[in-house]
C-alpha cells in the first residue's frame, strides 16, 4: 500500500487518475449511494415536515453545507493530515494519541478507551450499511415494476447471501472493475440531477445558507430532528480517512472534488427540483427522477453500486479486525489472504458469517430502508465525534499547534458533530439502539481481552526466571544437549519462557541451539523489512529474536526465521522444533476482574485460533506444553 503512495509522483497525473478511479470503487461506495434514500427520509413520515418550496430549499441547503463543511473541510483538508505513516482510520488515530509525548496516564487511557469505542461502532455500521444500501436499491422495483413490490425483501436477502458467500473468493478479480462501474454510477446520477435542475432552476437558490437557517426557524424541534436524516448524506465520510493508505491523499481528494461532490450535489438538487414540481414524488424521488424507460436499468445499476458499497464496508471490517488482533484487542482469528499480490486482500471467516447473519436479520426485522434509517447514523456520527476529539489531541500534542489555532477549529467541528449527534440520539428508541448495543458488546469484548492478556502476561512474567540466572545454572549444571534447534515462542522479550523451564524440568534435556522468539506489534501500520528482526546472542547456544510487525501486517514465523540468515542464523525446518505454552485459564477472585468478565476472557481464550495456525508454523514441528494458570 505504501508503495502505491510513494510511486504516485513518479507516474505523474495518469497514475494519480488511475488511483482516483480505484478510490471511486472502494472509498466512495457508501456516500455515493446515499442519494437512494437520504432526501426521501428527510421528507418521510418519521418527520412532520411538509414538502413545501421553503422546506425543500432548506433541506437542500443543509445537505450542501453538510457535505462542504464535514467532508470537504473537516475530513479532506484536516483529518486526512493525521496519518500514521500513510495509514488512516480511528485505530491509526488512536495509536498516534497513545504515542503522544505528553499527557498523564489516566488521560491517555481515557482517550484510548474512547478511540476503542469508536472502532467498535464501525462494526455496527458494517452491519447496517449493506442492509440499508441493498434494500434501498431493490426498493426501486416499487417504482419500476409495482407488481414486484412483495419481492423486495426476498431479493434483498438473496443478494446479501450471495455477497457474503463471495467473500471467500476475495475481491482481487473484480476489484479492477469497481472503479469504472462507480464512475458510471456517478455520471448517471449527475445526468439525472442536471436534467431535473434544468426543469426547475430556481432550486439552485438553496446554495444560500440562509435557507438552512430559515428551515430551523420555521420548523423548530422537528427541523432540528431532520438533521438526523440529513446526516445520511455523509455516512461514508469515515471511509475517506480509513482507506487513505490504499490510495493516498491526493487521489482521494481528486476523486472527491472532480467526480463525487459534483455528482452528489447535482443529484440531490435534481431530486429537490422534482419535489418542488411534484410533492407526491417524495415516495421515491431518486428513481422517479429517471424517465420511465430508464427505471428498470437504473434499479439494476443501483443494485450493483450498493453491492460495491457493501463490499467496501465488509472489507473494512476485515481490516479493522486484523488491526484489533495485531494491537492486542481481539483474540487470534483466522485471517486468510485472498491475493498473492495485494496485502490488503484478506478474508476473516468468523467476521464474515457474523456480519451476514446480522445484516439479514436487520433486513427481516426492519423490512424497509426508511425503517432502517432510524438505526443508521447514530454509529457513524458518534465515531465522527470521537475522531474530532482525538484529532484535537494529535494537533495539540504531536504537531504542537497553538491553542488559539486548534481550539477554534476543533470547536467548530464539535459544534457541527454535536448537532448531528443530538439529532440522531432521538433515533435510539426507534432502532438506533441496535448499533449501540453491537458497539457496546464489541467494546466489552475488546477491552476485556486487552486487560485479560495484560494480567496473564504479568502472571507469566512473575513465574519466569531471569536470563542471567538461567545461563549461570546451565554453565554450572550443564544439562544433556540434544541435536537440533528449539524455538520457544514467548510474549515477553525478557526472562526465560515458562515452556522452556517446564521442558527442562520434565525431560531433562536442552537443544544444542535454543531461540527465544517474541512477536511484537508496533503502533505503526508497517514495519520495513530491514527493521523486522533484532537478534541477540545470549551465550551457551541461546539466542533471542524479536520480530516486529505493523498492525496492518500479518506475522509469519517461518518467513521471519529465514530473514535471520543475514545475522548468521540458519534454520532447517526439519531440524527445528517449536515449543508453545498452552495455558489453561482458571478464573480467580484475586484478578480484579468482575466474575462475568473472567468467564468472558476464558471463553474468548478457548475459542481463539491456535498459535500454530496464526503464526504459520509447520504443524508437525510443534510441541505444546500445558500449564494451568489462575487469572
Amino acid at each position: 500500500m505504501n508503495e502505491q503512495i510513494s510511486e504516485a509522483p513518479r507516474h505523474g497525473r495518469w497514475h494519480s487518475a488511475f488511483l482516483a478511479l480505484g478510490a471511486l470503487g472502494v472509498v466512495y461506495g457508501d456516500i455515493g449511494t446515499s442519494p437512494l434514500y437520504a432526501l426521501r427520509v428527510c421528507l418521510g413520515q418519521d418527520y412532520n415536515v411538509e414538502t413545501t418550496r421553503a422546506n425543500v430549499l432548506g433541506i437542500l441547503s443543509l445537505i450542501l453545507w453538510a457535505l462542504v463543511f464535514v467532508i470537504s473541510i473537516k475530513y479532506i483538508v484536516f483529518i486526512m493530515r493525521a496519518d500514521n505513516r500513510g495509514e488512516g482510520g480511528i485505530l491509526s488515530l488512536m495509536a498516534l494519541v497513545r504515542r503522544s509525548p505528553s499527557g498523564g496516564h489516566a488521560d491517555r487511557a481515557g482517550l484510548v478507551a474512547l478511540g476503542l469505542f469508536g472502532a467498535a461502532l464501525l462494526y455496527g455500521d458494517g452491519m447496517i450499511t449493506p442492509a440499508i444500501s441493498v434494500l434501498s436499491a431493490v426498493e426501486g422495483l416499487e417504482v419500476a415494476a409495482p407488481a414486484l413490490t412483495h419481492f423486495v425483501v426476498p431479493v434483498t436477502v438473496a443478494l446479501l447471501v450471495a455477497l457474503f458467500l463471495f467473500q471467500r473468493k476475495g475481491t482481487a478479480g473484480i476489484g479492477s472493475v469497481f472503479g469504472p462501474i462507480m464512475l458510471i454510477w456517478f455520471i448517471v446520477m449527475a445526468v439525472l440531477g442536471a436534467a431535473g435542475i434544468a426543469r426547475q432552476t430556481e432550486v439552485l437558490e438553496a446554495v444560500n445558507p440562509w435557507y438552512g437557517v430559515r428551515f430551523f426557524m420555521d420548523n423548530g424541534l422537528e427541523g432540528f430532528l431532520v438533521l438526523g436524516a440529513v446526516f445520511l448524506v455523509e455516512t461514508g465520510g469515515e471511509a475517506l480517512y480509513a482507506d487513505m493508505g490504499h490510495f493516498g491523499k491526493g487521489p482521494i481528494r481528486l476523486a472527491w472534488y472532480l467526480v463525487v461532490l459534483p455528482s452528489l450535489l447535482l443529484n440531490y438538487f435534481g431530486q429537490g427540483a422534482l419535489l418542488w414540481a411534484d410533492p407526491g414524488a417524495e415516495r421515491n424521488p431518486f428513481f422517479l427522477l429517471a424517465p420511465d424507460w430508464a427505471r428498470s436499468p437504473l434499479v439494476f445499476l443501483a443494485a450493483v453500486a450498493t453491492i460495491i458499497a457493501s463490499q467496501a464496508v465488509i472489507s473494512g471490517s476485515f481490516s479493522l479486525t486484523r488491526q484489533a488482533v495485531q494491537l492486542g484487542y481481539c483474540p487470534r482469528l483466522e485471517i486468510r489472504h485472498t491475493s498473492s499480490e495485494e496485502i490488503g486482500q484478506i478474508y476473516a471467516p468468523v467476521v464474515n458469517w457474523t456480519l451476514m447473519v446480522a445484516t439479514i436479520a436487520l433486513v427481516l426485522a426492519f423490512e424497509t430502508s426508511d425503517n432502517l434509517a432510524a438505526a443508521y447514523g447514530i454509529a457513524v456520527t458518534t465515531t465522527m465525534l470521537i475522531t474530532t476529539i482525538l484529532f484535537f489531541f494529535v494537533g495539540r500534542e504531536r504537531w504542537r499547534w497553538p491553542m488559539w489555532a486548534i481550539l477554534p477549529l476543533t470547536g467548530a467541528f464539535l459544534i457541527v458533530d454535536s448537532a448531528f449527534f443530538g439529532a440522531n440520539i432521538f433515533k435510539v428508541a426507534h432502532g438506533g439502539w441496535v448499533p449501540l448495543v453491537i458497539a457496546g458488546g464489541a467494546f466489552i469484548c475488546m477491552s476485556t481481552w486487552k486487560t485479560g492478556r495484560a494480567k496473564l502476561a504479568g502472571r507469566l512474567a512473575a513465574d519466569s526466571l531471569p536470563t542471567e540466572l538461567f545461563l549461570k545454572d546451565v554453565e554450572s549444571h550443564p544439562p544433556v544437549r540434544v541435536r537440533g534447534t528449539a524455538v520457544y515462542m514467548t510474549g515477553s522479550g525478557k526472562g526465560v519462557p515458562p515452556a522452556l523451564l517446564h521442558n527442562l524440568k520434565h525431560n531433562k534435556v536442552l537443544h544444542e541451539r535454543v531461540v527465544f522468539l517474541t512477536i511484537e506489534t508496533e503502533e505503526v501500520p508497517h514495519v520495513k523489512e530491514e527493521q523486522r528482526l533484532e537478534v541477540t546472542e545470549l551465550g551457551a547456544g541461546l539466542f533471542r529474536i524479536v520480530a516486529r510487525y505493523g498492525f496492518m501486517q500479518t506475522p509469519n514465523v517461518p518467513a521471519a526465521l529465514k530473514r535471520a540468515a543475514r545475522f548468521g542464523l540458519q534454520f532447517d525446518m526439519m531440524q527445528t522444533t517449536f515449543f508453545l505454552g498452552r495455558e489453561s485459564l482458571v478464573p480467580a477472585s484475586r484478578s480484579g476482574f468482575a466474575r462475568w468478565r473472567e468467564r468472558l476472557f476464558v471463553l474468548m481464550s478457548r475459542n481463539a485460533q491456535t498459535a500454530t495456525a496464526f503464526f504459520g508454523l509447520p504443524a508437525n514441528r510443534v510441541v505444546e506444553l500445558g500449564a494451568q494458570i489462575e487469572i
